[in-house]
């Protein structure tokens, strides 16, 4: 009874701040109180203050919401003044925590609420406490007030941390003498100790950093922008000097998430048996922190970002918008980490959590699977990003395939699955950045011996060869939406093809078999930019032929029988009379790839499309390929040269970006109104015609592969002719026996085409990942319903 005696209560508060006529005054507490004293739960709160009456009250009594939210800090504050010695302050903090995040976005919704917390309140100072008697010009904002508050509740003795202190010491005394680096909450990066287990701790860390996440969720309720200089006020100040916590909350959350272990004791089935707190603490910290580490103008990770590259020099502009606003502790901290112990125990962290959904166990279910796969990922492209020496730490090692082999995984699981459709260009951002390092394409050369569960082909081979699988699998049965992904799929195999010993005859057909469809003229001719695909990957057969030719006898047999594909490309008729016999022979709603060869449903069976009614955030368009990279040539030392653009680079893609992802923002709209073979080129309507065609196939670089098909198919037909033989085995083992030494023209320099953060990813990056926030923060639902315009929610 008692509990549904204090729902009542509370449920009646709630009704009486709407219909009450006249302001609440904020003296009032026998009334504000009934807001926080009573013990409800979560779900509780966001069932009795229905959306509706938040908007009424912020609507027809603005002054009640704003005492409401100015009350509910200051019972923030005066807790984390106190240290919340007692059982019922701590219930208090609980209850306002939840409150906030329940109101907080109606604040953020309107447009004319939106400042609310950061104009000054009166009698709240600069040190934090509230004081009637402070003066205006030392007010500090209501957001900073909170912002401290939930700083200091979070490692506040026996509520949110394991005391060290004996009995009878003031707690108040306490709290403010307190050196948060000793309390970080788990052991790892710069902290030794891991402190006990504690399930209540963790309830109280998890609501606190749920109300942090849904500050910082301000950014959801803004337009999209590409203009780096917005800043998200929140996060700036939560990450800046003017919190003492930053250092040890940093690490606090890095150490939760990367020293968290789902499977635990190995009990099966035990997460069936209890609830794991600690999962809810990890998703809840790892979100906070991606949040936090968003790269702002300003922040002190622009120098960390340009380290890699040492002759790059800041540009004017960035100069310019230096100082634009106070620094980022996260990103600082985060592009510091440099112990080889630090990035050892953030990678096993990464790829142990990673990995967690592709265990195999006898028992169906016995073995938790994380959910959070997405922002983990988000996570580990950021310290890539602002890290240089975890990137190369990653790279120096086989532990990349550790990493690779679940992107693959995602990237294989979701292609057919259009609300996973950001999940996909995450895992080929991460795979393009990794690839335009030397060392991820030497370490694909290691066998490939796991076997994870995906629906591929069967094969003996190494870790690139199940790269080509995937990609192959991903462009041929994907789903239309990663139609703008193609370019960089083809530019991350390129950029690995140099270092490729030795390829499978399955993933040898798999390009061959790319190149047959790409190569079609109806398809080449389709749309202004496709033939830009053709040139991606003649270029990996140029370099696996120029560099790695000894081991690759797969590949030159390959090319040896599907011989027609390159003799038709080298003969493709430039005539108006041909251009448009080839565009009729286009067979409406045929598959681009399938239509080639029957080789793309290869005993496998299709990935799984959405579940029906599954929510997904629609995305930003993603910059094309040539937006997203430069061109750097690998010089003989090693080093590598940034390359000039050029206009009539015949290497490869000039200026190659699909133009899908330069379409409106809708892409149900734009999708709706074109086939899955083609894309708009450009608003104007554009159509092949002789000058186009003849300007790209005059560059076609063909005279490696054609002197390679020149020299070795009259042997090859002589040793078949004079031996009788029809075993392919016999041939590749001729193949693997020959040479092409001084017989094909001088080897090109190696090109790579290095991944470059740009506004346009940054804000791709922004979309996706609130989107992903969004859709997992469902119990309570933080944000459901609320005017959010960062993106779209749409029900598949």
């Amino acid at each position: 009874m008692g509990n549904s005696d204090t729902k009542l209560h509370f449920r009646k508060a709630v009704i009486q701040l709407t219909t009450k006529t006249q302001p609440v005054e904020a003296t009032d507490d026998a009334f504000w109180d009934q807001f926080w004293t009573s013990a409800i739960s979560v779900q509780d709160v966001f069932a009795l203050v229905p959306a509706a009456e938040i908007r009424a009250v912020r609507e027809e009594s603005p002054s009640n919401l704003a005492t409401l939210c100015f009350k509910a800090v200051e019972r923030l504050v005066q807790a984390a003044d106190s240290g919340c010695p007692s059982e019922k302050e701590r219930r208090i903090v609980v209850n306002c925590t939840r409150l906030l995040t329940r109101i907080l976005p109606y604040i953020f919704e309107d447009a004319d609420w939106r400042g609310f917390f950061w104009s000054t309140i009166p009698g709240a100072s600069r040190g934090g406490c509230l004081d009637e008697d402070v003066d205006e010009n030392e007010a500090r904002p209501l957001a900073e007030s909170l912002l401290l508050a939930v700083a200091d509740l979070l490692f506040c003795p026996d509520f949110t941390v394991q005391s060290h202190k004996k009995s009878g010491t003031d707690p108040a005394e306490e709290i403010r003498s307190i050196d948060s680096c000793e309390y970080i909450w788990e052991a790892g990066v710069g902290f030794a100790q891991s402190p006990p287990l504690n399930y209540v701790h963790d309830l109280h860390r998890t609501e606190l950093l749920k109300l942090l996440l849904t500050c910082f969720s301000e950014a959801m309720y803004l337009p999209p922008s590409s203009d780096s200089k917005v800043i998200n006020p929140w996060v700036a100040f939560f990450c800046s000097a003017e919190n003492r916590h930053t250092l040890p909350l940093f690490t606090s959350l890095l150490n939760v998430v990367c020293g968290y272990d789902p499977v635990g004791y190995g009990v099966p089935y035990n997460h069936l048996l209890f609830s794991d707190s600690r999962e809810q603490l990890v998703e809840q910290a790892l979100q906070v922190l991606v949040v936090a580490l968003e790269h702002e103008a300003g922040s002190a990770a622009s120098s960390a970002l340009q380290a890699l590259d040492a002759s790059a020099s800041p540009t004017a502009d960035e100069e310019e918008k230096g100082p634009a606003g106070p620094d980022n502790l996260f990103v600082n901290y985060l592009s510091r980490i440099h112990r080889e112990e630090d990035l050892s125990f953030i990678l096993r962290g990464l790829t142990q959590l990673l990995n967690n959904p592709l265990i195999q166990t006898y028992l169906p279910r016995s073995t938790k699977k994380i959910q959070f796969h997405q922002e983990l990922l988000i996570l580990f492209w950021k310290f890539c990003d602002f890290n240089k020496k975890f990137l190369f730490f990653v790279l120096k090692s086989s532990d990349v395939l550790e990493m690779l082999v679940p992107i693959l995984f995602y990237l294989n699981d979701a292609r057919a699955d259009q609300s996973r459709v950001g999940l996909v260009h995450i895992g080929v951002f991460i795979l393009l950045l990794l690839s335009g390092e030397r060392n991820f394409g030497v370490r694909l050369n290691k066998p490939y011996t796991l076997r994870v569960p995906m629906d591929i082909p069967v094969f003996t081979g190494t870790h690139a060869d199940l790269l080509i699988v995937i990609f192959h699998k991903v462009i041929t049965s994907g789903h239309q939406r990663l139609h703008p992904l193609f370019d960089c799929l083809l530019t991350i195999i390129v950029n690995i093809s140099p270092y490729l010993k030795s390829l499978s005859m399955v993933a040898a057909n798999k390009l061959l078999h790319l190149l047959e469809a790409f190569s079609a003229p109806w398809f080449l001719l389709s749309a202004q930019r496709h033939h830009h695909l053709v040139f991606f990957l003649l270029e990996v057969f140029n370099n696996i032929i120029q560099y790695q030719f000894d081991g690759n006898s797969n590949l030159v047999y390959a090319i040896i029988r599907k011989r027609n594909v390159f003799h038709q490309l080298a003969n493709l008729p430039t005539d108006k009379e041909s251009i448009q016999n080839a565009l009729q022979r286009k067979k409406p709603g045929v598959s681009r790839v399938n239509s080639a060869d029957s080789e793309a449903t290869e005993d496998s069976k299709p990935a799984e499309p959405a579940e029906p009614g599954a929510l997904k955030a629609s995305l930003e368009a993603t910059p094309g390929i040539d937006k997203i990279t430069e061109k750097a040539q690998v010089s003989k030392d090693g080093t590598m040269v940034t390359v000039p653009h050029s206009p009539c680079d015949g290497s490869a893609i000039d200026g190659a970006s699909d133009t899908e992802s330069n379409s409106e923002r809708d892409p149900e709209a734009h999708r709706s109104s074109r086939s899955r073979m083609s894309s708009v080129s450009s608003v104007s309507v554009w159509s092949a015609s002789p000058d186009w065609l003849l300007s790209w196939k005059t560059r076609l670089p063909l005279q490696t592969i054609m002197r390679l098909l020149q020299v070795l198919v009259p042997q090859v037909e002589k040793i078949c002719i004079d031996k009788g033989l029809t075993d392919e085995s016999e041939i590749l083992k001729f193949l693997q026996h020959g040479t092409l030494v001084g017989l094909l023209p001088v080897p090109h320099p190696i090109l790579i085409r290095k991944y470059q953060a740009n506004a346009g990813t940054a804000m791709w990056f922004r979309t996706y990942m609130w989107g992903v926030i969004y859709l997992r923060n469902v119990d309570p639902p933080i944000w459901y319903d609320t005017d959010i315009r960062l993106f779209e929610i749409q029900r598949i």
